[in-house]
């Protein structure tokens, strides 16, 4: 998985290039007077270079090349290296007084994660959850990610995490970019979720790779990761690129009919709303047309909205009955269990055994 993390050596330390200029014309015999003649500089730039409160711009790294016979690529790789650790410490710096901006993530899941090191240094975490979320500066954060959050907090599931609803979503879409899936293909998306409605009947190790699969080929990146501290989420879909969609999942409730709806649910979205939208399902009753349109889709694909009414209005639940229902639609007996008993046709303590639990292993 990647995080966009980066592990290249960085020094500790940087030469101005003033202090190498200052011993190479000591060592000539060169004064900084002569120099500055030489070069057609002033003498006060000479001085405030080797003095290190000056840069070597390009212009004066290649006089500085005719007259003392360096190269000019060597003055500007000095000087680069310089600002850039010049500037990296003054972020560090800045970075020291965001203590409260890093409280609001799941620090102990991301350094289980590997995302960060050391949530003690705080600006090593900050540094870190940057990179971790793609952005440059909190600015950007709350840009891009903030939007979510705004949204969470005016919403009823005011008992989330915006913080960790963020970090989940990162964390599910930089590994659905990890993913190789073909472009997207509406038609054949709904294609493979014929054929993955046929797999509920199947045990759990079997479906997670036939879904994958028939995801991939149509362009969704199938993810599933168990939801973050105090996020109460079901899943989400967003697009990731021109070409391919995202589908993640964190089974929540672990029961088949909660998979198997919030999947179709999160399927609603990809194939039927716009691509510039977020969507983001946690515990709270769903609220919205969008939201009512991809639970009726879900309800729908799994359960055939006639067959279904045929099968309520007889009122026959024994566990033959259902399971017999369950083979004429070809779907497993759990699915019709889990809806009955959402319906309240069954208590929620009624035929639980039919029902398959599924389990996210990390």
């Amino acid at each position: 998985m990647s995080t966009n993390k980066t592990y290249e050596y960085t020094p500790n330390y940087a030469i101005h290039p003033g202090e190498i200029l200052e011993e190479t014309i000591n060592s000539r015999g060169i004064s900084k007077s002569e120099l500055a003649e030489r070069c057609g500089l002033s003498a006060k730039t000479v001085s405030l270079i080797v003095n290190c409160k000056a840069p070597v711009t390009p212009e004066t790294a290649l006089q500085l090349e005719k007259v003392l016979g360096i190269s000019a690529d060597i003055w500007n790789n000095l000087d680069s290296n310089y600002r850039l650790f010049d500037a990296r410490n003054k972020s560090l710096i800045e970075f020291e007084q965001w203590v409260d901006w890093i409280k609001r993530f799941p620090l102990k899941i991301l350094k289980q994660k590997s995302v960060i090191s050391d949530p003690k240094d705080v600006s090593r975490t900050v540094n870190e959850l940057l990179s971790f979320f793609g952005v440059a500066n909190r600015d950007a954060w709350n840009e891009y990610y903030g939007k979510i959050a705004v949204s969470f907090r005016k919403s009823p599931s005011y008992e989330s995490d915006p913080g960790s609803i963020a970090a989940w979503l990162r964390m599910v879409e930089i590994l659905a970019q990890d993913i190789e899936a073909e472009p997207y293909n509406a038609n054949k998306f709904r294609e493979s979720l014929s054929n993955i409605r046929n797999l509920t009947k199947e045990e759990p190790e079997i479906l997670e790779p036939e879904i994958r699969r028939l995801c991939n080929e149509s362009g969704v990146s199938f993810v599933l990761l168990k939801e973050f501290p105090k996020t109460r989420l079901h899943g989400a879909t967003r697009w990731i690129s021109k070409h391919n969609a995202m589908l993640a999942l964190t089974v929540r409730y672990r029961y088949e009919g909660q998979f198997w709806f919030s999947f179709f649910h999160e399927a609603a979205h990809i194939l039927l709303h716009e691509r510039s939208r977020v969507f983001i399902d946690h515990e709270s009753p769903r609220i919205g047309d969008l939201e009512d349109e991809a639970d009726k889709f879900a309800a729908d694909f799994l359960i055939p909205p006639e067959e279904y009414q045929r099968f309520t209005d007889i009122g026959n639940y024994s566990r033959k009955a259902i399971i017999d229902f369950s083979e004429s639609i070809n779907i497993s007996p759990g699915i019709v269990v889990g809806r009955l008993q959402h319906d309240k046709e069954l208590h929620f303590s009624q035929l639980a055994h039919i029902k398959k639990r599924f389990v996210v292993i990390d």
